[in-house]
């Protein structure tokens, strides 16, 4: 990995404390990432998620799966502070999201490929637009990095809503990288990518989270993916967590071979 997605700062440690790359911001060494306890959300007509307590560790990544309808795009909602909680508490990065969710918000990043980039204004404009709104230091040269290393540079001229799907989402993962986030919540990431290409965002966000440290919490339906990514899992139905573990742990809890048919057998319970 280029030294451009690199922390300017590296770790600084003493008295418990661990400043985590850029920012000047520090948290509690040992203190989760992320630290959700009891959340629920309620809508009128049903309860998206319901009572849900999970934790992602510092330089950890958590899976969030489950089928359509699991409460997983609920939970991110909550978690980037678009959706108020019914009930419960979410700490980010040391910040209770209901009282300081701003100072958090500066530290993470989100990618979707369902979530459309402003589509009038071009490539460049947009990383441009979104660095500025993270106060991104030496912006020109942290855009320049990041249309090397997602092959960017024949989309810059053109306007976002005339790309392709799997070029809408590596345009979408370049952004979520322009501040250079301390976790990054990432919807179907390698949605819509070639093999190949899929293959090699994994491997960039393999690196990027061994050398910040950085956490991240994936949704994903791909699978192998999860198996390659993550080190624990989060398995939602109904608005509930109804497992978790490693791969490997559930695996072999379920008796399988692989994730997608641990998935399947948890989608089609009773």
């Amino acid at each position: 990995m280029d030294a451009g997605l690199r922390r300017h700062d590296g770790v600084c440690r003493g008295r418990g404390l661990r400043v985590y790359f850029g920012w000047g911001c520090a948290y509690p060494n040992g203190m989760d990432a992320i630290a959700v306890d009891g959340l629920t959300k309620r809508f009128p007509a049903a309860v998206a998620v319901d009572d849900i307590s999970f934790s992602v560790p510092q330089g950890g990544v958590v899976g969030l799966l489950g089928g359509n309808g699991a409460g997983k795009t609920t939970t991110i909602s909550m978690l980037l502070g678009l959706l108020v909680p019914t009930s419960g508490r979410i700490t980010v990065l040391g910040h209770d999201m209901a009282a300081d969710r701003f100072a958090a918000l500066a530290r993470m990043n989100f990618s979707s490929p369902y979530i459309a980039l402003p589509q009038k204004l071009t490539v460049r404009e947009n990383l441009i637009v979104y660095g500025h709104l993270y106060s991104v230091p030496k912006l020109k040269l942290r855009v320049e990095e990041l249309v090397e290393k997602f092959n960017l540079g024949t989309l810059l001229g053109r306007p976002a809503g005339q790309l392709s799907a799997g070029q809408k989402t590596r345009v979408a993962l370049a952004k979520s990288l322009i501040n250079r986030p301390d976790l990054l919540l990432l919807d179907e990431p390698t949605a819509s990518l070639d093999p190949d290409t899929g293959d090699y965002v994994r491997t960039v966000l393999e690196d990027y989270r061994r050398e910040t440290g950085a956490a991240i919490l994936l949704a994903s339906h791909n699978m192998a993916e999860v198996e390659r990514l993550c080190d624990n899992v989060l398995m939602m139905k109904q608005g509930r967590i109804v497992d978790r573990g490693t791969p490997d742990e559930l695996i072999a809890r379920y008796g399988h071979e692989d994730m997608e048919q641990v998935f399947l057998d948890i989608a089609r319970a009773g």
